[in-house]
């Protein structure tokens, strides 16, 4: 009995390091192909599903799940090497949209697949029962490891998303 509880414990530690492992082997690939981080790609996806009129960073941080805070430094970046742009809203003068740039598309265009839109794919062949069940275990597993009360937005990434810089 008390084997199994330790086999247990490894094979659930185990498959928690095997996602961390995955989720930093796709932020290196990310960074060697594109240059970004997943939030970056995020915020690129984002905007170009808004091509005419742009989006505004406050519904960017609503879609994303974070912080206008942390929009704001992810556009900051993204503006800095010329993949989107800040422009004054034709609607409303008061406001700023993001618009995606050619660079900014041509990243989109040859980024690898988001670890989570992998994720998502997967999810959705499961069955209504098999997703909630999933769900439940998922946030009990961020609970046990005291990170449920985390700021976080459907990017798998690791550290901070303001924060987190590509490798050369």
């Amino acid at each position: 009995m008390e084997q199994e509880v330790s086999d247990r414990i490894d094979d659930s530690l185990i498959a928690l390091r095997r996602i961390l492992r995955a989720t930093e082997l796709y932020e290196r690939s990310l960074a060697q192909s594109a240059g970004l981080t997943p939030a970056q790609l995020r915020v690129l996806q984002i905007v170009e599903a808004h091509p005419t009129a742009g989006i505004t960073p406050k519904a960017l941080a609503k879609k994303m799940g974070v912080t206008q805070a942390t929009v704001t430094a992810l556009v900051d970046k993204l503006v800095q090497r010329e993949m989107v742009q800040r422009l004054r809203s034709e609607t409303d003068r008061r406001q700023t949209d993001v618009v995606i740039t050619e660079t900014g598309q041509r990243a989109v265009d040859t980024a690898p697949d988001a670890l989570q839109q992998q994720f998502v794919r997967a999810f959705a062949k499961l069955r209504d029962w098999e997703q909630a069940q999933l769900v439940a275990s998922l946030e009990r597993v961020a609970a046990m490891l005291n990170a449920d009360g985390f700021d976080a937005s459907p990017v798998l990434a690791t550290g901070d998303i303001r924060h987190s810089h590509p490798e050369p």
